[in-house]
């Protein structure tokens, strides 16, 4: 929608509360907390098919923000797509 384009810029940072009192304070907590509820049920879902223990590991720029939530990642690893470009850049170096 048109009016979309007048909504301000808002940090990606954990609210104080899941309720908002204005704007900004309203889209930080819809981002911060609908990105928790959807890890949560992705992994939740996840482990229910694979019907096994399974690790959860946080990787990515906002790994840490989302970190703060108790239970909802085993590990984080904020290196963790960069070590895996050096492994693979090794192996195929080895590879020729």
């Amino acid at each position: 929608h048109l009016a979309a384009a007048a909504l301000p810029h808002v940090d990606a940072t954990k609210p104080q509360s899941a309720i908002g009192t204005n704007t900004v304070a309203c889209m930080q907590a819809g981002i911060y907390w609908g990105y928790v509820g959807l890890i949560e049920r992705i992994a939740k879902q996840i482990k229910l098919e694979r019907d096994r223990p399974m690790t959860v590991i946080a990787t990515g720029g906002l790994a840490t923000l989302f970190d703060q939530e108790d239970g909802l990642f085993d590990k984080v690893d904020g290196e963790l797509t960069m070590t895996g470009l050096v492994h693979i850049n090794e192996f195929n170096r080895k590879a020729l």
